[in-house]
């Protein structure tokens, strides 16, 4: 069984591609019946639920109550997709950079911090 840090890193990338798979998953099945961006909205939200219940029960095994963890990871996640947001606006439109790297920047960048602040903050008990 893997523990301590390096186990809750493995099960925070298990985590983060079990949401991935979710948002794919309920958009693909979705888009046959609704618009593709009401699809990939939908399968994000489950993607968002699925990867609470994961960190909360599994990678962090937070003793925090869901009020109180929900409504901090719903403020990260949030700050996340902003920051993504911004990563590409900068990125992409002012730097002018091809959008797949700045793609992989943020894909790299916002883990990591993502991971940082559920850590020392969301789910810290």
């Amino acid at each position: 069984m893997l523990t301590g840090d390096f186990g809750r890193l493995f099960r925070y990338g298990v985590s983060g591609g079990l949401s991935a798979v979710t948002h794919l998953g309920v958009g693909f099945a979705l888009v046959r019946v609704l618009p593709p961006v009401v699809a990939s909205a939908v399968g994000f939200v489950a993607s968002v639920v699925v990867s609470y219940v994961l960190q909360h029960a599994w990678v962090f095994r937070s003793a925090r109550g869901h009020g109180d963890a929900g409504a901090r990871f719903l403020v990260v996640t949030g700050a996340a997709f902003a920051l993504n947001c911004v990563v590409l606006w900068v990125g992409a439109e002012v730097l002018n950079g091809p959008f797949p790297a700045v793609q992989a920047v943020a894909i790299v960048l916002i883990p990591v911090l993502n991971y940082a602040l559920n850590s020392r903050w969301t789910f810290a008990d």
